[in-house]
């Protein structure tokens, strides 16, 4: 199906929030080729190894991309949501190096990796905008390595609660700390580099301490200071202050 445009606001406002975009620019974006499918959960949007001729912008639902070893076992690295390109890399880079695959159904605006790279190259506030985006995902990355890395396995799946948590706030997604996770305790433990074993006695203890609360996804954080001290927790690589999102009430919609 070939989109009208119109479904890319969202995306045209995520990037007018991260640099102001002039009008035009506001139609070059509107006037992109692409075309929309809609997309059952764990379908491939890229695999490790291709040469991608299109990059994926989430309308709705969730994504996320992942390495697998030699021995077959994945990591996720990150997650993405709707208004959000999943693979902005591959404007430039002709090698897709991970895959992405849709995390639950979802609606995918692919849009030809030229006619993208053309409009951040022609327009200095939409390349401006596409940057800062791509270092936004850079910073992510950096804070998921130290929660892999260094935390122990409370403080990963309590760190990483926190962040969805603010993540579904900013685009709408989520009210008050209280979300629809949008994950198996088996993705998770991908995420976090655990067992889903581990990862549902971590959940336990969490609502044992009277920090969060679940009712089978649905998870709501009970205490937010205690739960940020849980997960050692800081907002700053979200870096929310470019997109106006920062100091907002809990549960305030941007």
């Amino acid at each position: 199906m070939r989109g009208d445009g119109s479904r890319l606001e969202p995306m045209i406002r995520r990037l007018d929030r991260l640099a102001p975009l002039r009008q035009a620019d506001r139609e070059t974006l509107l006037a992109l080729p692409h075309h929309i499918r809609a997309c059952p959960a764990s379908q491939y949007l890229v695999r490790d190894g291709d040469e991608p001729d299109q990059c994926c912008l989430l309308l709705s639902g969730f994504a996320y991309r992942h390495k697998v070893t030699g021995e077959g076992a994945r990591q996720i690295i990150s997650i993405h949501m709707a208004s959000e390109f999943v693979d902005l890399q591959n404007i430039f880079l002709d090698l897709s190096d991970h895959s992405v695959q849709a995390l639950t159904e979802a609606e995918i605006a692919f849009v030809p990796r030229r006619a993208l790279r053309d409009v951040a190259l022609s327009s200095p506030a939409i390349g401006r905008a596409l940057w800062i985006e791509t270092l936004i995902d850079a910073s992510i990355f950096r804070e998921w390595v130290v929660n892999v890395g260094r935390r122990d396995s409370r403080s990963r799946v309590a760190h990483l609660l926190c962040e969805f948590s603010l993540r579904l706030e900013a685009a709408g997604l989520a009210r008050d700390h209280c979300y629809e996770l949008p994950m198996t305790q088996e993705q998770l433990a991908d995420t976090v580099g655990l067992t889903p074993v581990h990862v549902n006695r971590v959940l336990r203890q969490l609502g044992e301490e009277g920090l969060i609360e679940r009712d089978r996804r649905s998870i709501r954080i009970v205490d937010w200071s205690r739960m940020r001290n849980a997960g050692d927790f800081n907002e700053r690589y979200l870096h929310h202050q470019l997109a106006g999102l920062a100091g907002a009430s809990p549960g305030q919609a941007p």
